[in-house]
């Protein structure tokens, strides 16, 4: 049974700025290490940030709790299976919100164009 859907639209531009300011800690409080070290790899480094970034936003947005509990964005961790679908691993309060939750299945897609990024997350309880 699907739990809760979230979708997210963001500008590349507005994460660009963000992710390319040398003064700026705005990677280190987002994303994960594995996320920065994808996203660096890339020729198209901010159009993947932004992906993620919407993909974080698109989960709270499931969740249904927003920031109203004190999530950290490094909480939600967005992965790249090799053939290049992605996937989301939880850590800390939102791992343990979806187990209190009984949220069993997290379900993204990812889409980009040169000045925009999008995102979808659905949550699932129940069995597969």
């Amino acid at each position: 049974m699907i739990y809760g859907v979230g979708i997210d639209i963001i500008e590349v531009s507005r994460i660009k700025k963000e992710v390319t300011d040398d003064d700026s800690r705005f990677a280190e409080r987002i994303y994960t290490k594995g996320e920065m070290e994808y996203c660096e790899s890339q020729p198209s480094k901010a159009l993947n940030y932004a992906a993620r970034f919407a993909a974080k936003e698109a989960f709270f947005k499931a969740m249904g709790s927003g920031w109203s509990g004190g999530y950290s964005w490094q909480d939600i961790e967005v992965g790249r299976y090799p053939e290049g679908r992605p996937y989301i691993i939880t850590h800390g309060k939102v791992k343990s919100f979806l187990e209190s939750h009984k949220i069993t299945g997290i379900h993204v897609s990812l889409s980009h164009v040169a000045d925009t990024a999008t995102a979808v997350v659905i949550l699932e309880t129940g069995s597969r």
